[in-house]
């Protein structure tokens, strides 16, 4: 029984360890390439301004955009507690002052989960008949985001915003790697949020 129970933590560690790579590999490794959108994940805005991170990708996701990656930028996120506004509509205000034209981009303003926010981005490519999309989010989010993308139809690139902040900061990118080594395989096995 002791010989079992050994072997069943053994195989959960190996797993956990193979999860922890795969977040690390996928969050280093930007798979660039044309595509029909940009799909910015949304993060915390503070009173009509994105937080410091969201701010990362909105520029990010807008460099993309002016290189020329896709001809389409899709702004996600919905409201966040005590907010009035949503995350999508704040990157929208944003990519517009930064001068994107009103006719490139799509507004998801409803999602407050990762796995809700590329749903309705799904959604809204299927709509504009748009079936490959960057994905621009933080580097420990991109495994995640490309499975959930992949499973909604989406051909999926991974373009973790490259100044992101908490990337800068070894603590806290360690603590949302760790936390994504098992969101990921919980997302691969159950589905959900």
């Amino acid at each position: 029984m002791l010989r079992w129970l050994l072997a069943a933590i053994a195989a959960i560690l190996l797993l956990w360890a193979a999860s922890l790579a795969f977040v690390i590999y996928a969050g280093a490794r930007a798979v660039l390439r044309p595509a029909d959108a940009i799909v910015v994940l949304g993060a915390a805005q503070y009173n009509g301004r994105p937080s410091p991170v969201f701010k990362a990708r909105l520029d990010h996701g807008i460099t993309l955009y002016r290189q020329g990656y896709a001809p389409r930028l899709i702004l996600t996120g919905g409201v966040g507690l005590r907010d009035t506004l949503s995350e999508g509509e704040v990157g929208h205000r944003y990519a517009l002052d930064k001068g994107i034209p009103e006719t490139a981009m799509l507004v998801e303003r409803e999602g407050a989960t990762s796995a809700a926010s590329m749903t309705a981005a799904a959604l809204l490519m299927q709509e504009h008949n748009l079936t490959t999309a960057l994905i621009v989010s933080d580097s420990y989010h991109m495994l995640r985001l490309e499975l959930l993308a992949r499973r909604l139809g989406i051909r999926a690139y991974r373009a973790p915003a490259p100044a992101a902040p908490i990337d800068r900061s070894a603590g806290e990118r360690r603590r949302y790697v760790l936390r994504e080594s098992i969101l990921f395989p919980a997302q691969a096995v159950l589905g959900g949020q």
